[in-house]
């Protein structure tokens, strides 16, 4: 069953509206949409729309609806920029970047971004008046398709910067307000997989250290989409949450059944570890939802043999019947269920003061959108919902518009972080570009 509604005229318009539209922090909430009602495209994406998908909504496996359905990136039309909720300002911070994707903010206010593909790091530094970074500077080229990125230790006055390599961790010497390296980096500890080009699979690999600083944590995709680890020895330690010290010991598998956990980070009222991952694909255009969730140590979420939802714990994957029964009820049902395909990427805790009040602890993750679904999903940059540092299950569309009406795509968000001001950067490898989100009052 089709469960998605056909674009509308009226989406036409809102997509080609300025920035600052949407809902006001402090006006009427919309309704929380549950059911059948929480699955959605991108044509109904709009901020300020909350969501709230459980297990009981997942439908059965439809092997029969899964489709190539990969977006067709154009050009950004001049008119049309990404949506916020009423009161935030979206501006353009830099643009024709390469491959722009995880971004992360040093203590002294500089945004490091990881250009994965052209292997560099570069360092974005203030905003002129503008709007555009002030100053650009290279930080370091010929690295292994880079992606995390993490200061250490915690505080105001580094000593390190890491780098999460697709095929290890490394570390370069850092001092607040360097622009480029003093050296070369040091290797700390290899990664299993090593990207496209060293063994295939999902190559992205995140890095953050527990908050006090003696774990260090490193995410590691599946290599396939759900081959069985039992009889494929390229799985070893992938679609996993690996746990070094910082100086890149190898300690153990923190987490494992996690497909692809992309985006890690550590929730600043609780400690625990977070993550934002890819879930399946092949089973239908609503089954298996993305996830972003807190990672319990030693926790199984289920790939490949089982997947959230059953009345024992796990779903068994109908291409692994009868595989590891004495796992099913050890499967974790995560926190915040996606909607599926949605290819969750970066997320963050905002803990600015420039947002409402009511942003405070929220967490905020990137959805880069998908392929395998008939109608598009993702796209978008969503807001998640905390109480005292645990989550309510629902997500909040924050950042939307970035699919025009007939299907095409223009923007792919990938990064997420706050500035020191308290607003918050996207990157968008889509169209190349960095996008500035600000508050500025009602």
């Amino acid at each position: 069953m089709n469960r998605f509604f056909s674009i509308s005229s009226s989406f036409a318009v809102l997509a080609l509206l300025p920035a600052v539209t949407g809902y006001a922090a402090d006006a009427p909430k919309h309704p929380v949409l549950t059911g059948q009602a929480a699955f959605t495209d991108a044509a109904h994406e709009s901020p300020g729309t909350r969501r709230h998908l459980t297990v009981a909504d997942l439908p059965g496996p439809a092997p029969e609806q899964s489709v190539d359905n990969g977006a067709n990136i154009v050009p950004r039309p001049e008119n049309v920029l990404p949506r916020a909720p009423k009161g935030f300002k979206v501006e353009l911070y830099a643009t024709g970047l390469d491959n722009p994707r995880l971004l992360r903010t040093a203590p002294n206010g500089d945004i490091f971004l990881a250009e994965s593909e052209t292997g560099k790091i570069k360092v974005f530094r203030g905003v002129g008046p503008d709007g555009k970074a002030q100053q650009v500077s290279v930080y370091s080229s010929e690295l292994h398709q880079p992606f995390g990125i993490a200061f250490y230790p915690a505080g105001p006055n580094p000593s390190w910067l890491y780098v999460g390599n697709t095929d290890g961790v490394v570390r370069f010497a850092y001092k607040n307000g360097d622009l480029k390296a003093s050296g070369p980096p040091q290797s700390l500890a290899e990664l299993p997989g090593g990207g496209r080009l060293r063994g295939g699979g999902h190559w992205t690999r995140d890095v953050v250290f527990s908050k006090d600083g003696s774990k260090m944590f490193a995410s590691v995709g599946s290599h396939s989409n759900v081959d069985d680890a039992d009889t494929h020895p390229e799985e070893f330690h992938r679609a996993d949450v690996l746990e070094f010290t910082p100086q890149g010991k190898f300690v153990k598998v923190y987490a494992w059944g996690l497909r692809n956990c992309v985006g890690e980070a550590i929730n600043p009222i609780t400690g625990e570890l977070w993550c934002s991952t890819n879930e399946r694909d092949g089973l239908g255009n609503n089954l298996v939802p993305d996830y972003v969730t807190h990672v319990q140590e030693g926790g199984f979420y289920g790939w490949p043999w089982f997947y959230f939802g059953g009345p024992s714990g796990g779903r068994q994957d109908p291409r692994h019947p009868g595989k590891h029964p004495e796992l099913q009820a050890k499967v974790i049902t995560p926190d915040i269920l996606l909607n599926p395909h949605f290819a969750s990427l970066e997320m963050l805790f905002y803990e600015g003061s420039q947002f409402p009040a009511e942003y405070k602890g929220d967490g905020f993750a990137a959805e880069h959108g998908s392929w395998n679904r008939s109608n598009r999903g993702g796209y978008e940059v969503v807001r998640l919902p905390m109480k005292n540092g645990h989550a309510t299950g629902e997500y909040e569309d924050f950042l939307t518009g970035f699919v025009l009406p007939d299907g095409n795509v223009w923007g792919r968000p990938v990064g997420v972080t706050v500035a020191k001001d308290g607003s918050l950067f996207v990157s968008d490898d889509g169209s190349k570009s960095i996008w500035h989100v600000s508050y500025v009052g009602r």
